[in-house]
């Protein structure tokens, strides 16, 4: 299950097949410093989440084909991201039936952008703690609130960027990354350098981990970029 992850610019999925609706909020999302990624299906919407990493969902509920309903429930199954319903539909059993999906907060249309924004911002909060928890693989245990790692009872202090790396990689351990998505995700999109400085952090990584455990192992998968592995998997 993918989670939510270490990043300069948290990128939202917006899943609606308005493109006025599209357009108008993608507009507020990048003035206020967030990257977004636009669908016009529930269909198209996996598969953008399939192919690289999202922080945010805002889904339409009335989509053809899949409804938000149905889209939110496989986000839930599949993807540890939170969820904005984005619908014309204020009743309460409308309402409920959005969180029984497993919502995370519900907009009704029409809306003022800067609230849609201030819920953005309270569920991106809320997720933030809970992102706090511990990552464990094998005999790894990774600290994101500590910045720190635990391998068996010694404890590292990785040099910031490589510890983002860490996170990134073993937030969905067997997922490969593309070497892209590991740059955007941990030096930015607006980030100048080329593929040379992610090689040299992840053989860093490499290094250190190869001396103290096999029970973790980042992969390189030729053509495309790295996985972490778990020992056995």
């Amino acid at each position: 299950m993918r989670k939510l992850r270490i990043a300069m610019k948290p990128t939202i999925l917006l899943v609606d097949d308005d493109k006025n609706i599209l357009h108008l909020v993608n507009k507020q999302l990048k003035q206020a410093g967030y990257a977004a990624l636009e669908a016009a299906s529930g269909e198209e919407a996996l598969r953008l989440l399939d192919a690289q990493p999202v922080d945010l969902a805002v889904v339409d509920v009335m989509m053809p084909g899949m409804t938000g309903y149905d889209l939110t429930r496989r986000i839930r199954e599949n993807y540890d991201i939170p969820v904005i319903l984005l619908t014309a539909k204020g009743e309460i059993r409308d309402k409920e039936a959005g969180f029984l999906a497993g919502s995370d907060d519900y907009v009704v249309k029409p809306f003022d952008p800067r609230e849609l924004l201030f819920r953005i911002h309270a569920v991106f909060r809320r997720y933030q703690k809970q992102s706090q928890q511990p990552i464990r693989i094998g005999d790894v245990v990774i600290h994101p609130a500590g910045f720190e790692v635990q391998v068996n009872n010694q404890t590292l202090m990785l040099p910031l960027k490589e510890f983002e790396l860490l996170v990134c990689l073993a937030s969905r351990p067997g997922h490969v990354f593309t070497r892209s998505q590991l740059i955007e995700s941990v030096w930015g999109m607006d980030y100048m350098g080329d593929e040379r400085t992610l090689n040299v952090h992840i053989k860093r990584l490499r290094d250190r981990f190869s001396e103290l455990t096999d029970s973790l192992a980042i992969r390189t998968v030729r053509g495309v970029g790295y996985l972490v592995e778990a020992a056995g998997s």
